[in-house]
């Protein structure tokens, strides 16, 4: 296993000490269930990994943008820390050939699934937070996610739709929105979440592969139809 990974800790900037940390942080859902091996998958490292980015890219937003305000710096930490822009990494990173998938997952493009490369780039992050604490966190951010903030310029970044559809409530007089997951299909490692939205006295619906996705979509929903209405 040691040089099995040596090209991919080439690339994020970090070499593992506990090289099983890292093959757990590239193991699907989809591989654990066939390989009576494998004990564990990827998505318990994939939570810790959402944790650590988003402390520390709002540590290096604090420390490096004095000038950008709370809500500048927030959404520039949410599209640094998006779904989409997380699969982007992983794909350039090309964390693909090294994901550990079962036969069907592999044969349906799972290698290439935006969702599976988003969840192994925050599983890796994760990973390296056990293996070496913080500074080694923070070496893959500067090695694979810097590059990408340093493009993003608070003038471009568009509106985050949660955030926007809480403003929008709360100026017209109305409660925060609330948000709840009303039905989770699919099998465990392909889930399909669908999130509704309750704000301003109306409902919104959206599904997505996460949660995070699905909340986004239909807070985006809701902004749209309501700004539209006016």
């Amino acid at each position: 296993m040691k040089s099995t990974y040596k090209k991919l800790e080439q690339v994020i900037g970090y070499r593992f000490k506990k090289k099983a940390l890292l093959e757990l942080a590239l193991t699907h859902p989809s591989f654990r269930y066939e390989d009576k091996e494998a004990s564990d998958d990827n998505q318990r490292l994939e939570y810790l990994g959402d944790a650590v980015l988003s402390l520390i890219s709002a540590e290096h937003l604090y420390h490096n943008k004095p000038d950008a305000r709370e809500g500048d710096m927030s959404k520039l930490r949410s599209r640094l820390t998006q779904d989409r822009k997380l699969a982007q990494i992983g794909a350039h990173i090309g964390i693909s050939e090294f994901l550990r998938l079962g036969v069907g997952e592999r044969k349906n493009g799972g290698a290439e699934r935006a969702s599976n490369l988003a969840d192994a780039v925050e599983a890796i992050l994760g990973a390296a937070w056990l293996d070496g604490g913080a500074r080694a966190a923070n070496k893959i951010f500067k090695k694979i996610f810097l590059p990408e903030l340093g493009v993003l310029k608070t003038t471009e970044i568009k509106s985050n739709p949660k955030g926007d559809l809480q403003e929008y409530a709360q100026s017209h007089g109305h409660d925060i929105p609330e948000y709840e997951t009303i039905e989770t299909a699919g099998p465990e490692h392909d889930r399909v979440f669908t999130v509704e939205v309750k704000a301003c006295g109306k409902t919104w619906q959206a599904k997505a592969g996460s949660k995070r996705e699905a909340e986004r979509l239909s807070a985006l929903k809701a902004i749209e139809e309501l700004k539209s209405e006016e």
